[in-house]
Order: C-alpha cells, then structure tokens, then sequence
C-alpha cells in the first residue's frame, strides 16, 4: 500500500462519486443525501489512513507525492503532494465537508443537484490543498468556484443572485492574477516548469517578485478576505444555507491564506520581507474594522460574518512575524477558525430554520424553550471569543507571542500593532456576548414565541456541534495535538523568510533607514 495514489483517490473519489448521483432511483432526496453522506464518510477515512501510514511528522518536505503526466504539450501534469501547510487543512477539509453534507439533511428543493454540487466541492477543495502545479493549482481554484456559486445562487435567501454574482465576480476577477503571475513564473529564466518546487527554486529580480507578490496578495486576499476586498463574504453568508455556511467559513476562507503561505511567502521570501510590514497593518485592520463592524451588525448571519474576517486578520500578523511561533499561530488560527467558524454558522442555521427571523431585534428569551440550543450557542461563543481552554485562545496567544518576540520590527510598530489587535481582542467578547444575550437571554418576544414552533435541538444537529466541540477542546489543551503536524514545514518556512531580509536589505542601499522607521525590518538582527 506504500505506493498506492492515495491523494488522487482521495480527490477524484467523490467527483467520480458525483457523477453517478443522477442514476441513482431517488424521488424525495433521502437516499441520495445518505449515499452522499457515506461517499464523504469513506473518503474521510481515506484521508485519515492516509495521513496515519503514510505522513511523517518530522518531514518538512512533500510527501505523499504523486506525478503523472497529463498534458505534455504545455507540460502540465497531474502532481500532488501533502506537506505541513496542506495536510492539516486536507484533514480540516474532509471533516468539516461530511458534516456538511450531514447539516445538509432538511434539504428538499433538486436534491440530486444539490448532493452533485457538495460532492464536487468535496474533491476540488481537497485539490486545492493538494497540487503542486501552478496551472493546475488555477484549473482546481476556478472549477472549485463553481459548485459555491451555484448553492447559493439556487438554495440562497432573497438576495441570493446579488450575493451569488459578487461572489463570482470578486474570487474570478482574483483569479486572473493567479494565471498571469503563475504563467510569468513558469516562463522566466531558462527553463519552462510549471512544478511548483521548480518555480520556487528559481531566482526572480526583486522588482518581478514585488510584482508578482502584489498580484496574488489581491488574488488570495479576495479569498481570506483583506480589507477592502471582503465585502463579497457578508453577503454570501448573508443568503447562504447552513451547509454553504460551514463551507465557506471553514474551507474556502482557508484556501486564500494556505496560497499566501505556499506563493507568496515560500515561493517569493524576498517580496515577503518587503511586504511583511504590509501584511500587519491589514492584519490590524481587519481585526478592528470587522469586529467595530460586527459589533453594529443587527443581523445575525452578517454579525458572525464580519466576526470571521476580524478573526482571519490574525493569520496575516502571524505569517509576517518572521517568527516560529508566529507563523505556528497563523497555521494554528486557520485550523481554529475552520472548526468555530462553521459550529457558529451551522447555529445560525438552526436558530433560523426554528425561527424564521435573522434580526437579532426579533428574538429574546429563546433560551427558555430551547435549552440545548442554548448550550450549543454557549459553547461555540465561547471558543470563538477565545477562552482559555479551547483552540481560538492558543492560537490568537501565539500570534501575539510570536509578533511580540519578533525582531524583525522595531519596538514602537509592534506596540502600536498589539494595542489596535488587542482592541478587537476586547470587542469580541462584548459584541458575541451581547448577541447571545439578545437571543436567548432576557424576555421572550410573544410574537415570535406564539407564532413559531421552538423546537429544541434534535440528534443530529447536537451530534454536529459535538462533532466539532471535540476538535475545539482538544487543540485547547493539548495543542501539539495539531502543532506536531506542521511543526517542521513552518520552521523551515520561517527560516527562509528571514534569511531573505539580509539579502534585500543590501540590494536597497539607497532607501534612507529612518524613512519608514515604523515599519522597519532590523535585517542586520535577522541575519545573526
């Protein structure tokens, strides 16, 4: 079995599973919801033997890896591998996906299509943590838009097509930066590769790097979202369904900073060390800004929404601290945000299937008749605001160690960077607590309680959030749980960034040292 395609059958399996939903006999949706749910079980387990027999953890390099020729003419292959970015988030993906496609159960309108959509998402997310080709890493980023754009466009709310075509327009118009760059840096220098190993060895001008790092920092910042390029996710969640919820905030958000890691820090360090400074500052503005945002938001799927951006702007501090434990954090905050994420969102799907109403001003007192919902909420608000004990708190920590300790920068910025975070560290727990408040605390809403059937949580719905609470726990008290995975990649990322500050700091001689005193990075001290 050692040399059996594991990362191709992990893929291609529930595509090819996919493919067979519309012969399938099926009238009212129940059998193709529980073939769909077994195909994700199966493939699940591949992912986890896999990673079991065939993963070393002291490895920082690709394993798994898998190359077959595919299009020789322009020298596209079929190659996959896992190293410490990827497979965390191949495992991360597979696990929430199933659940998913559990949370997907009430679904009733084209179920078959339905089933076919999650499915493909299913192997082209997994694709997209998997590739190790530049032309085929943007061939399974844009068939993986697809299937997003079609759930929420067809199983949306009102404003579904709104949110649906933004969507489209922001994450394909990002994707034009991916194929030019990718194409530049196939065809510069002597020889035309599009192995993603061949690239990153190559030796780019710093001008060409600058270059292609801003464009894929739009592309992927789209993705994360950065600010100002966030404005498509709180409309797709705002019309999304608790399934597409779970997707896009545990999945998709991923795979635009699991590309800065692997493109533009591992592939283009010198650029990083330029645009490291950057990368703060939007990290700070996209924690005060989203959680000031969220704090206003009245609407419950749009308050969670832009909690999710201000939570991903850690990931952006994390990856510029030049720091181990920073970038460790980064990683770690991806994985924590990907679990809390989507318990929140699969809540927010069952407060509205019980409810009916989104406004936070048209609930109150739902706690009473719904005591295990109750508990749910509790549990997930309390990971997401980062207490101590579940994996928002290690991760958030070791960010804040991490750019702390960091002698890239001088003492003025990180003292200015860690009071901006800390303020939406502090936002966080009031305007979550708050919301819990106002929905299940206080005096009930009459109304709402007369007219609506408050149902408490069922099994399915509490194995769910169980499912995910495990996960959260776990990596609170035991971190290394998930650490020891990617321990060894991150390392060797983080040496070669500050391996590369040196290097720039003497092919710029003529910038004046005190003209961006604040955002400074102390090459000689990183070269020690």
């Amino acid at each position: 079995m050692e040399n059996f395609p594991w990362l191709t059958t992990i893929i291609l399996f529930p595509i090819v599973a996919a493919l067979l939903i519309p012969i399938i006999p099926d009238k009212d949706g129940k059998t193709v919801r529980w073939y769909a749910l077994i195909v994700g079980l199966i493939d699940f387990a591949f992912i986890v033997y896999a990673f079991n027999n065939g993963y070393d953890l002291h490895t920082p390099g690709l394993q798994l890896a898998e190359k077959y020729t595919w299009v020789p003419q322009i020298d596209l292959n079929w190659s996959v591998g896992a190293d410490g970015l990827s497979m965390p988030l191949i495992i991360l993906t597979g696990f929430i996906t199933t659940l998913a496609t559990l949370a997907a159960w009430p679904v009733t309108l084209k179920p078959k299509l339905f089933y076919f959509l999650m499915l493909l998402m299913y192997g082209g997310q997994i694709a997209v943590f998997a590739v190790q080709d530049m032309l085929l890493f943007f061939l399974v980023w844009e068939l993986e838009l697809v299937p997003v754009y079609l759930i929420l466009s067809i199983w949306g709310g009102k404003k579904r097509l709104y949110a649906a075509t933004k969507f489209i327009l922001y994450t394909a118009g990002g994707s034009l930066f991916i194929l030019v760059g990718s194409l530049a840096m196939a065809f510069y220098g002597d020889t035309i590769t599009f192995d993603m190993q061949a690239i990153a060895a190559k030796h780019y001008p710093l001008n060409l790097q600058l270059l292609l790092y801003g464009g894929f920092l739009i592309a992927y910042g789209v993705k994360l979202p950065i600010f100002p390029l966030h404005t498509w996710l709180p409309d797709a969640h705002g019309e999304a369904t608790a399934p597409a919820h779970m997707l896009l905030a545990g999945i998709l958000l991923k795979m635009g900073g699991y590309a800065l890691l692997r493109m533009n820090v591992g592939m283009l360090p010198d650029a990083h060390a330029v645009f490291a400074p950057i990368l703060v500052i939007l990290g700070v503005v996209n924690i005060v800004y989203a959680a000031f945002t969220s704090f206003a938001q009245r609407n419950l799927k749009r308050k969670i929404a832009y909690s999710s951006i201000s939570h991903m702007g850690f990931v952006l501090i994390g990856m510029a601290s030049f720091t181990d434990i920073g970038m460790s954090g980064a990683m770690l905050q991806m994985v924590s945000h990907g679990l809390i994420g989507a318990s929140l969102f699969f809540l927010v799907g069952c407060t509205y299937d019980r409810t009916h109403t989104l406004m936070l001003d048209e609930m109150g007192g739902v706690g009473v008749k719904m005591k295990k919902v109750f508990a749910m909420w509790t549990a997930c608000s309390m990971a997401s605001l980062a207490l101590p004990g579940m994996s928002g708190f290690v991760a958030e920590l070791m960010v804040f160690i991490g750019f702390a300790t960091s002698d890239a920068y001088n003492s003025t910025f990180k003292v200015i960077v860690i009071l901006l975070a800390a303020v939406g560290v502090i936002l966080t727990p009031i305007y979550l607590l708050s919301m819990l408040r106002e929905i299940l605390y206080g005096p009930e809403n009459k109304e709402l309680v007369e007219h609506e059937n408050l149902v408490d949580a069922e099994p399915r719905e509490v194995f769910i959030i169980a499912s995910l609470l495990v996960p959260i726990i776990g990596i609170g008290l035991y971190p290394k749980i998930l650490t020891q995975i990617y321990d060894s990649t991150t390392t060797q990322l983080t040496a070669l960034m500050r391996h590369s500050v040196p290097t720039l700091a003497q092919k710029a001689p003529e910038v004046k040292p005190n003209k961006w005193k604040f955002f400074s990075l102390s090459a000689p001290k990183i070269g020690k």
